[in-house]
């Protein structure tokens, strides 16, 4: 048995509200021979003559009464399955879990003001942060999270697919402890060179645009240690003579402990973004979430202050 043609469901809901093939041809814009035509494949289709001549108009037979409530429910089912989902979200209940990977930079400087301002709005809501101990689209890919925060040089932010949306523009500055001898000399880039430093890189090495930049100057600076993530060299420059290269972002809250400096030289500036997978751009929840992300992180970047020196 082949299966039933569902494009005859419209022309059928037509002719039972209209209950002539003149009035279903104007329904649906097409001519009285077209609609005479469909009207007879419906016959073979059902087997029952759904409407019949009685006088010089048409009356619908006790099956095509029957069918007529079931269609309509059909063909409005079919309806709102194939047009744009409309309707208006209501966060305060939506109950549902989204995952967001990030690296522990972002999670330590925006987690804990993303919890507090999300659940305000969804207190349904369940926030899981995922670790980045890779950079790789296949997370996004394959559904493991739905939201990442990366920068351009992330292979994330290289798959072609991926929808993005920039969080804030960020900055590299030096980052000392209170009293360190490099505050008596902002600016200068030998001083800032001589420093031992401490760097993250989960890769290990650290060189970056700062070292190509010394470099051009004839300098270079040591790098005496490698930690995984900013937060760790954070902690190590507020309790030693080291110098941390961190995000200006990260400067934000660290108390009297820590000083900041811009650098002695000119560096690119940092692109963060959101990203996520097409297949849930239009999911009314993941939209609210991701705009509300963005906001959020909008509004705090920026509150972050500028280094002195």
């Amino acid at each position: 048995m082949s299966d039933p043609d569902l494009n005859l469901l419209p022309a059928l809901d037509a002719l039972l509200r209209e209950g002539s093939v003149t009035g279903a041809a104007r329904r649906l814009g097409l001519s009285a021979s077209a609609m005479s035509r469909t009207l007879a494949r419906l016959r073979q289709a059902t087997g029952d003559p759904l409407l019949v001549r009685a006088g010089r108009g048409m009356v619908a037979t006790p099956r095509a009464l029957e069918l007529r409530a079931q269609v309509q429910v059909l063909t409005h089912g079919a309806r709102q399955v194939l047009s744009p989902q409309v309707a208006v979200l209501d966060p305060a209940r939506l109950e549902r879990a989204f995952s967001l990977r990030a690296n522990a930079g972002f999670l330590d400087r925006f987690a804990p003001a993303l919890v507090t301002a999300l659940r305000a709005e969804a207190p349904g809501l369940q926030l899981r942060f995922q670790a980045k101990p890779l950079k790789s689209a296949d997370p996004l890919r394959d559904g493991a999270c739905d939201l990442e925060v990366g920068t351009p040089a992330d292979p994330a932010s290289e798959a072609p697919e991926l929808r993005r949306k920039l969080l804030f523009r960020d900055h590299f500055l030096a980052a000392i402890r209170a009293g360190h001898p490099l505050r008596a000399h902002p600016g200068d880039a030998a001083a800032f060179a001589a420093c031992d430093h401490v760097v993250a890189a989960r890769r290990g090495g650290g060189r970056g645009p700062v070292d190509t930049a010394l470099e051009q100057l004839g300098l270079a600076r040591r790098i005496a240690v490698v930690v995984l993530g900013f937060p760790e060299a954070l902690r190590i420059a507020a309790a030693s003579d080291l110098v941390a290269l961190v995000p200006a972002s990260m400067m934000a809250g660290q108390g009297a402990a820590l000083e900041a400096l811009a650098l002695p030289v000119e560096t690119p500036p940092l692109s963060v973004w959101l990203m996520w997978h097409p297949r849930l751009q239009e999911d009314p929840g993941h939209r609210w979430l991701r705009g509300a992300v963005v906001r959020i992180c909008h509004e705090m970047a920026a509150k972050t202050a500028r280094p002195r020196g």
